[in-house]
């Protein structure tokens, strides 16, 4: 059996995690947010919006999901099955609950910290009476990945708010890694089964079910793509050439005015980045950061290459790590669209339910994303504009 803290960090580990490990991971993944909190607190930003969420509500998600989904849903024990529409019990902060509806004015963050600390006790006791099964946890390990989510996308409202991250308290936030370039890795044709199979554990609605697919041979990057392999393309007139462009593509480009990714204030000659309030130098072998899938077509189009689809990334992530394939630094931008694999299946409390317009697919994770939920089957769905998230890509020959 592995160590407790080893086991923290073991995605496959955590999807079948009993109810010890699972309080231990939950009780970090509190932790963890209250970190944000703090730091963001210090730095006066709990409210600060730029048309995004303010971090103050990021953070109450936490505890209002699972006030809502385990606290007082009378039919927890029943997973997804539970009937969304049942009677609930009163809610733990009727404040809290009417702020987060829109009705009623922020908390203070000593009062929103307390409602935090209370959630999580009653969810920490309810799930030390709760059925052993994969029903009877559905509600907690779902809690879980919500709230390692929200914590991600802390970050990301950081990033974007241009918070610095010296100070006390210290934003959590680590530097995205460099790498060097390795060689295309190239895959044989063969059958994969895409997506993950029942039979126990938690598995996120969209990647419900494992189905075989026919995959010819292929080539894809080793890693997502840098900013070195990007700045050519910018270099090159990237961002006035129509050819590169979809028409969907060439619309947004326009409407948006853009002249590099997000977050970049140069491309030419070195790309310099806003990171934490200032102007810093981005490493030339950094993934390609905050790309909308707009901008992932265009570079692939302009290099006469592609993205890879959603079976060709999954196999090489499973198949490729020993030669090469390295992933995990971004979410990457797939060919395609977001769609239900056969048998999907979602109930009202799902994370991952199919997008109601058409959206785009991520995969993978990024340097920020806790390590509990750094899975080769997870996908996220993103409208394909999206740049805000930790988003990059890499491509396929053609």
């Amino acid at each position: 059996m592995k160590p407790r803290a080893a086991a923290l960090d073991d995605a496959a580990a955590m999807r079948r995690a009993g109810a010890d490990l699972l309080s231990l991971a939950l009780m970090d993944a509190r932790n963890h947010t209250l970190r944000w909190l703090a730091a963001l607190e210090a730095r006066g930003a709990l409210l600060a919006t730029d048309g995004g969420p303010a971090p103050l509500a990021l953070a109450a998600r936490a505890g209002a999901w699972q006030d809502r989904w385990i606290a007082r849903n009378v039919r927890r024990q029943c997973g997804e099955a539970a009937e969304p529409s049942a009677l609930r019990l009163p809610p733990a902060d009727a404040a809290i609950d009417a702020w987060l509806a829109g009705a009623a004015p922020a908390p203070r963050a000593d009062a929103l910290r307390a409602w935090l600390a209370q959630t999580l006790e009653t969810t920490l006791d309810l799930l030390s009476a709760a059925h052993g099964d994969d029903d009877g946890l559905h509600v907690f390990r779902t809690a879980l990945r919500h709230e390692d989510r929200l914590g991600e996308a802390l970050a990301e409202r950081a990033a974007a708010l241009q918070l610095h991250a010296g100070g006390e308290p210290p934003l959590p936030w680590r530097e995205p890694p460099a790498f060097a370039e390795r060689a295309p890795v190239w895959l044989p044709a063969q059958r994969l089964m895409l997506g993950s199979p029942p039979g126990g554990g938690a598995v996120p609605e969209n990647e419900r079910w494992a189905h075989e697919v026919a995959l010819p041979e292929f080539e894809i990057d080793a890693q997502p793509v840098s900013w070195a392999r990007y700045v050519e393309f910018a270099e090159d007139g990237g961002y006035d050439r129509r050819e590169c462009w979809s028409e969907a593509g060439w619309a947004w480009l326009q409407a948006e005015g853009r002249r590099a990714p997000r977050h970049v204030e140069q491309l030419r000659g070195g790309v310099l980045v806003q990171r934490h309030g200032e102007l810093r130098r981005a490493a030339p072998g950094q993934a390609a950061l905050h790309v909308s899938r707009h901008e992932a077509e265009a570079w692939c189009r302009w290099a006469g290459r592609r993205l890879p689809t959603e079976p060709e990334w999954e196999c090489a992530a499973l198949q490729a790590s020993g030669r090469g394939f390295a992933w995990g630094q971004v979410f990457e931008w797939v060919a395609g669209s977001a769609r239900p694999w056969p048998g999907y299946t979602a109930g009202a409390s799902a994370l991952d339910a199919l997008p109601a317009q058409p959206a785009g697919v991520l995969r993978g994770a990024s340097w920020m994303t806790r390590l509990r939920q750094v899975h080769a089957k997870a996908r996220r769905f993103a409208p394909v504009e999206a740049d805000t998230m930790f988003c990059g890509f890499r491509s396929c020959g053609m």
